[in-house]
């Protein structure tokens, strides 16, 4: 078969390399000198499966050029992994307009991300389901392994030390190809729609772009760290005189309690003020000692051993219901916020390695370090970083879905939107720095718990406790912010009412799309809910069913995974808001990256709704005024929606 008759061209390969994917990424693995393409497994069209053992025989020309023709559509289940491989072991880009990734398909279904699950999940046939000795045979092909008397001293195993486990190992790659290609056309009726395929594509180029790091901060951090934990360690033994003062159960025997030493425990003993004097340092160096969120700078420089970029920090469709994106390695979704007035000294201090400095002016070192990570993200010479977010936008999507007026004035006149719901909820007049300021905090603490069908519970872990709020203060607030917002409640009920009747539509065999306000739309077959948002794009739940419990009560249920294993999971019409919310936020960003990129097209990063973008310092004015006229732009597809952005520019990523 030539190429210009070929459309689609299957890939599964397996690999080698000495760095451990799971503390690195694909672009540090393949980059290693250890790196080698093993197996090359692919499939034309609905041709036959083929596996090029790649330790004997080379790469035909023909599949060569196919992947190289921009008219070959090439295809995998995580195609990252395979275009990123393919194209340091061949020396060439593949470009990623030329991909197609089944697994973001499968994601966009709400099915697994991995090949297994999403095989298991769809039934297919079992000749066609990825076989189990997969894991096995990776650890021993495409890892390096210990060198003991029995292998003979040797840190890799290689075809010829295990014939029959290698005979193995290319059926396995012969069955993934197989089941990539079953999933795809499982799933073939749900391609990617345009704008998604864009997003994706505009996703691969953040990917392969990475982002600076200042390698210099990140290593002296990780030094400085080590040293104050060994410090820590030495006073605490000194103190207790055990023998680990990391083991949970020797001081708990030390304090002489019995329950949880977890950080809001630990918060709560010393609070109580009840703890002698070293008791209280102790518990103190415990909490210093667990701020895990210092090991992020190990995880930069791991990520970025081939150059001072870390690539591969963003998973498209990682969050299956909202679409939105997951983070990866770094995990740059979750960074600890920056507090510090002068984060410029702090900088300056750890770069140097000056931890006698640091502790000198800011006492708690670990916390230090953890509020620089952010600013271990760097512009490259030449470029400096210009930062943009939506403000406050899951409050503008909520008022505009629900119609809560009175909201959608406060946007549109640029007002406080916890002072305005302070307001409306004790009916007097509330300034943030003005009259019944005092109500402000009770206002925010409201929006951030509440709008999605929080109560009192809701209330406590967003921390209104330590915000100063007393028990009996909290069903009365659920109460006042629910009277305040009838449209956002009635919202959450008929979702909750809609979703039900789809449910049971489908389960009394007839089709049922109820309407709702702004383009949303209900839907279900056997196989999925479909949530139709005003940008168009679906989210979807696996498998639902309307299933009672043991108190009688009707539920809404669906596959997913959770905690790593596929299961049912429970919903109702506050959470499904959240989901659609999210989603719609989710499908603002994008739309407002996709036309950014076209004009300043190295996005470095994205975090939640804010996009940052590297661009020459001479443009920088000039690129944010751009970003935040792009944010505030009526969107098409969701008149009325008012949106605006706010931005800085800096050198060093941060939060302003």
């Amino acid at each position: 078969m030539t190429t210009s008759a070929c459309k689609t061209l299957a890939i599964d390969i397996e690999t080698y390399s000495a760095v451990d994917l799971s503390k690195s990424n694909v672009y540090c693995y393949s980059a290693d000198e250890s790196f080698q393409v093993l197996l090359f497994g692919y499939a034309i069209d609905d041709g036959p499966v083929q596996v090029i053992d790649l330790t004997h025989d080379p790469l035909p020309e023909e599949i060569r050029q196919m992947l190289l023709d921009p008219d070959v559509i090439k295809t995998a289940y995580n195609a990252n992994f395979e275009r990123v491989c393919l194209s340091e072991w061949l020396g060439q880009e593949l470009p990623v307009e030329q991909w197609r990734c089944s697994m973001v398909q499968a994601a966009t279904l709400g099915l697994p991300r991995t090949l297994a699950d999403v095989g298991r999940v769809l039934g297919l046939p079992e000749d066609k389901q990825k076989m189990a000795e997969g894991k096995r045979l990776i650890q021993y092909f495409c890892k390096p392994c210990k060198p003991t008397k029995t292998n003979h001293m040797r840190t890799r195993n290689r075809p010829a030390d295990a014939p029959e486990k290698w005979a193995l190992f290319i059926e396995y790659n012969r069955r993934d190809v197989e089941t990539e290609r079953a999933i795809r056309e499982k799933i073939s009726g749900y391609p990617l729609p345009p704008e998604e395929l864009a997003a994706y594509q505009m996703d691969q180029r953040i990917n392969d772009r990475g982002v600076q790091v200042d390698r210099i901060l990140a290593r002296a951090a990780v030094n400085i760290n080590k040293e104050y934990s060994k410090r820590l360690i030495e006073e605490g033994t000194g103190i207790t005189g055990l023998e680990n003062i990391n083991s949970v159960a020797q001081l708990k025997g030390w304090l002489g309690v019995d329950g949880s030493l977890n950080k809001q425990a630990i918060a709560a003993m010393r609070s109580e003020g009840k703890l002698t004097d070293d008791q209280d340092r102790m518990l103190a160096i415990r909490q210093e000692l667990g701020k895990t969120s210092i090991s992020k700078y190990q995880a930069m420089l791991d990520g970025s051993v081939t150059g001072s970029r870390v690539k591969g920090l963003f998973a498209f469709y990682g969050a299956n219901r909202t679409g939105r994106w997951a983070g990866r390695q770094v995990q740059v979704q979750n960074l600890p916020q920056n507090h510090l007035p002068d984060l410029e000294l702090a900088r300056s201090l750890t770069r140097k390695g000056d931890l006698e400095s640091l502790e000198m002016l800011y006492g708690n070192v670990p916390a230090t370090l953890s509020e620089l990570i952010r600013t271990a993200f760097v512009a490259q010479e030449g470029y400096t970083l210009c930062v943009a977010d939506f403000s406050a936008i899951e409050a503008r999507v909520i008022a505009w879905l629900a119609d809560e007026q009175w909201r959608m004035d406060v946007f549109k006149n640029g007002g406080d939107i916890y002072c305005a719901s302070a307001s409306q909820m004790f009916h007097v007049p509330v300034e943030k720095h003005g009259q019944n300021a005092h109500l402000r905090q009770k206002g925010k603490i409201a929006e951030l718990a509440l709008g999605y069908g929080g109560s009192v519970g809701a209330l406590k872990a967003m921390g209104a406790m330590e915000m100063g709020l007393t028990e009996d203060e909290l069903k009365p607030l659920v109460d006042m912010w629910r009277t305040a917002s009838p449209n956002i409640v009635n919202f959450w009920w008929q979702v909750d009412r809609d979703a039900r009747t789809a449910i049971r539509g489908y389960m009394k065999d007839y089709y049922y799309k109820p309407g709702l306000p702004h383009g949303l739309e209900i839907c279900c077959t056997p196989a999925m809910m479909h949530i139709t948002l005003p940008s168009g794009r679906c989210i979807r739940y696996w498998k639902p069913r309307l299933e009672t419990d043991e108190e009688g009560r009707e539920n809404i249920t669906y596959g997913s995974t959770e905690v790593g294993k596929w299961t049912r999971v429970e919903t109702y019409g506050p959470k499904l808001v959240e989901n659609i919310v999210q989603a719609t936020a989710r499908d603002c960003l994008r739309d407002a990256m996709l036309a950014v990129e076209k004009r300043y097209p190295r996005i470095v990063m994205h975090i939640h709704d804010e996009m940052v973008v590297e661009v020459p310092q001479d443009e920088a004015e000039e690129a944010l005024a751009y970003m935040l006229e792009v944010m505030a732009r009526p969107i098409p597809w969701a008149p009325g929606l008012l949106l605006k952005g706010a931005g800085y520019i800096t050198p060093f990523y941060r939060k302003d």
